[in-house]
């Protein structure tokens, strides 16, 4: 009697779990750092300063969010150790949004870990890993996250102005789809000059 209890028990436990699974939308597979490139002979004190976001594309994003996504800044500042300190402004709400952290060198040049993770509730890691730049016109950018058991990636257009030529964004596209991704998780946010302008 109680191992029919238990097979019972069971059978509700792998029903509950399938309903669980297709209540969650599915997200694209995260690919393996190995396979994402990193830019060569990284030059961290060329790289730092303003770059505003010019193209997203990430397996939590939708073509439903294109309109509503502004634009926004994020700067790097290098601090003595090799680490930077980054500040992403954004409109939110109509008001100025700073949000701050901190990324810390990894084992190679180029690629970093978030620092102080543990002011970050349910993030079990993050990496960020500079794919390509020319440090005074373009850098895309990729950021890998596991939070709360699921894999989150996206990759970022940076420019450091608020116009990329057509050929920089359709490389981009190119290498967000090499990820896994469909232009309906591409979005090129909406220039805005507010905050993002300013000092």
């Amino acid at each position: 009697m109680p191992l029919s209890f238990l097979w019972l028990g069971l059978t509700l436990l792998g029903t509950l779990h399938t309903q669980a699974q297709s209540s969650t939308p599915g997200l694209i597979p995260a690919p393996p750092l190995l396979k994402v490139p990193l830019q060569p002979d990284f030059q961290e004190d060329q790289f730092q300063g303003k770059w505003y976001v010019i193209g997203l594309g990430g397996n939590a994003l939708g073509k439903d969010k294109q309109g509503q996504f502004k634009m926004y800044t994020t700067t790097y500042e290098l601090k003595e150790d090799g680490s930077y300190n980054v500040t992403s402004t954004l409109l939110k709400n109509e008001n100025c949004f700073h949000w701050i952290r901190t990324f810390v060198p990894s084992f190679q040049p180029g690629q970093f870990n978030l620092g102080n993770i543990k002011n970050f509730p349910g993030i079990q890691s993050y990496t960020v890993r500079v794919v390509a730049t020319n440090y005074s016109q373009f850098a895309i950018v990729f950021f890998k996250k596991v939070s709360n058991k699921k894999e989150y990636f996206k990759t970022t257009l940076y420019g450091r102005t608020k116009e990329l030529t057509p050929e920089l964004k359709e490389n981009f596209i190119r290498f967000a789809k090499s990820l896994g991704l469909t232009d309906d998780h591409i979005i090129f946010p909406v220039p805005i000059d507010r905050c993002i302008d300013d000092a």
